[in-house]
């Protein structure tokens, strides 16, 4: 099975975690085909805030002006990759950390001219991470991207795993995130919801900010054939084995919800 798992920066700042989180990924590739994408906004804002540089976000999205990119390029195409691929490497993966510059694995275009250099993923180059797979190697993605002409974009992370999944032929998408899943009005963690489900979520009011963009971005991903998305909490013992082995934890996205025996009759 070919997995893609994208890793919130939140769960990668804490050396534990990071650890904790490598570990887990380092068992899934030894029986699956693996990727890995990442985000940072966490660190990026640590970073921005201790050189006197307040972040702006425009509909959840953070303004990227030259300053911006350069600290994203520092921080999360730098230490936050490096850092994440020596775990992973202390794990016993022959993880290999890269963006979506490199090689042109991930082309962009800007999203809006408002936001300055963040960038809406365009396609995804497939072939590379199917080689890197070939080749033994674990790609550790971080959520920059390029253009033809030359021009770094800041990415959304979800949006950037997507584009990679699809490329990729990813059966499964793992969102591992600080959140225990997708909850209802309630306040209950739902097992399995469909797009109408999402939908509803959404125009409530329910599901927004960085939940909107996971599941609007799940979506994306089941319209384009990934079987499954699994929104999941990446600090719960042994996420990834007991998402693989169909445990009902997180929440998980498909095209239909299975119904019960007697509603199918």
């Amino acid at each position: 099975m070919k997995i893609l798992a994208k890793v919130g920066g939140t769960l990668l700042d804490a050396p534990e975690s990071r650890a904790n989180i490598a570990a887990q990924l380092a068992s899934v590739a030894s029986t699956h085909q693996l990727v890995v994408v990442h985000g940072g906004g966490k660190q990026l804002t640590r970073h921005l805030e201790e050189r006197g540089i307040a972040s702006r976000f425009v509909n959840g999205l953070r303004v990227s002006d030259d300053n911006v990119i350069d600290a994203a390029l520092k921080v999360i195409a730098g230490s936050v990759n490096k850092q994440f691929v020596s775990a992973l490497r202390a794990a016993g993966v022959s993880a290999l950390g890269l963006s979506g510059v490199d090689g042109s694995l991930t082309i962009a275009r800007q999203m809006n001219p408002a936001l300055e250099s963040v960038g809406a993923p365009v396609r995804s180059n497939g072939e590379l991470l199917r080689l890197l797979n070939g080749a033994g190697y674990l790609p550790v993605v971080a959520c920059l991207a390029g253009d033809e002409q030359g021009r770094v974009y800041n990415v959304n992370a979800d949006q950037m795993a997507v584009s990679c999944a699809v490329a990729y032929g990813a059966e499964k998408l793992v969102f591992l995130t600080d959140v225990p899943g997708v909850k209802n009005a309630e306040g209950d963690v739902l097992a399995r919801i469909d797009p109408d489900e999402i939908g509803r979520l959404i125009r409530s009011g329910v599901a927004h900010g960085g939940m909107q963009a996971k599941l609007e971005a799940g979506v994306a991903a089941l319209a384009q054939g990934v079987e499954e998305v699994v929104i999941a909490p990446g600090q719960a013992e042994d996420v990834c084995a007991r998402i693989l082995a169909g445990e009902a934890l997180g929440t998980r996205l498909s095209l239909s919800v299975p119904q019960p025996e007697e509603a199918r009759c």
